[in-house]
């Protein structure tokens, strides 16, 4: 089934626009709390409000890298590790804080706030397995009551889960936002939006009926862990190693025969699904050059896999910042890239903005994942709702 997300479809069921905050943390751990205000009536944007990326203290980050560590070799066994009470209270704290003061830099009040769209931290995702018929699992930490509580407002949570349950993939939930953005651009055919997060995921809209999205394959989550196991940084800042080193071509190849990329959509990865280890053995320049063309590959063979290929790519997440793989994606997809600010987004607001989207779009019973989007059978309705 189709979904046409288009205004005509779900304006009689919106209200008037209303002020939200949105917050996400992204699975590279890059030590930032993303925040942004948008008021919206879970349809259209009625205007953009401020935003910042906060970092969050070292203990508290220290404690989230710990715990998805811990998270991997959890595995969705029957009794959680300790170590998630500790680090879903100490992040739902600080996100608290962080809606807070930036409520009140930007001239707010906390009532003026409708709801809060509270992403939480991703610590394992698994999706639902084709060939066993095995459901998907996924797993946030972020508890939606405490923060409602804290700050005396409502807040959207758990935006996944029931999708999982339904049989879908839980990700990627960025495209309903996606395609309120690309309507206020009034963006030409042939233009698609590529998140360049931990995981890259593509979003595909015909401009009437066809929404389709996926996880292409990794992004920044590898080459990070590689340069960071070298000991060489948080990250191949600015593409430098990657701009440095020579692509195994033959390598390259061999990698771009996993299965993933030849799937189907819909598809949706964890973090972790694809890892430092494919340039095991590789020297920091080499291996940040390999990782950053395999990144960019599998995105040229996602492209291929759309039923019209796109003329040009919208970029947003930190991997926009890395003109290496920008640059390599431009290169092995044969379409044009270009980031988020040059159509004039906030390019690192933009995964907040969505929650506090869907966050409207939860309140007023509005669907958050479809069909062609994380496979589920309907549109549907997805988050839960804590009151203050």
């Amino acid at each position: 089934m189709n979904v046409s997300p288009s205004p005509a479809i779900t304006a009689a069921r919106a209200g008037e626009p209303v002020w939200a905050a949105g917050l996400m943390t992204g699975t590279v751990l890059d030590g930032n709390i993303d925040v942004a205000l948008l008021k919206s009536d879970g349809v259209n944007i009625d205007s953009f409000g401020r935003y910042t990326l906060e970092p969050y203290d070292a203990a508290t980050r220290d404690l989230l890298e710990r715990t998805l560590e811990v998270a991997r070799g959890w595995q969705f066994a029957p009794e959680d590790p300790a170590i998630f009470a500790a680090a879903e209270a100490a992040l739902t704290d600080a996100q608290g804080e962080a809606v807070r003061r930036l409520v009140l830099d930007a001239g707010l009040r906390l009532q003026d706030i409708d709801v809060v769209g509270f992403h939480g931290q991703s610590v394992l995702h698994r999706a639902p397995d084709r060939r066993t018929g095995a459901p998907g699992r996924t797993r946030q930490l972020g508890d939606g009551a405490r923060m409602a509580r804290r700050l005396g407002l409502p807040v959207a949570y758990d935006f996944r889960s029931a999708d999982v349950r339904a049989g879908g993939q839980g990700a990627p939930l960025s495209p309903i936002y996606h395609i309120a953005l690309l309507r206020e651009l009034e963006a030409p055919e042939g233009t698609a939006i590529l998140n360049l997060g931990g995981v890259a995921n593509l979003t595909w809209w015909d401009g009437a009926k066809r929404l389709i999205a996926f996880d292409t394959g990794p992004a920044n989550a590898p080459l990070n862990d590689f340069i960071r196991s070298m000991g060489l940084g948080d990250m191949d800042r600015d593409g430098a190693f990657a701009a440095a080193g020579t692509v195994d071509e033959r390598r390259l190849a061999t990698l771009l025969q996993h299965p993933y990329l030849a799937a189907p959509w819909p598809k949706s990865l964890d973090r972790f699904d694809f890892t430092r280890a494919m340039a095991e053995g590789l020297g920091a320049e080499d291996g940040a050059a390999l990782l950053t063309a395999f990144t960019a590959a599998t995105i040229g063979c996602a492209l291929d896999r759309l039923p019209s290929r796109p003329t040009r790519l919208i970029a947003c997440g930190g991997g926009r910042h890395n003109p290496s793989l920008m640059s390599e994606i431009e290169r092995r997809s044969g379409t044009r890239v270009m980031p988020a600010e040059s159509v004039g987004w906030r390019g690192d607001a933009i995964e907040a903005e969505c929650f506090a989207y869907l966050a409207v779009r939860t309140k007023r019973g509005l669907p958050i994942s479809f069909p062609d989007t994380t496979g589920v059978a309907e549109p549907m309705r997805g988050g839960r709702i804590a009151l203050p």
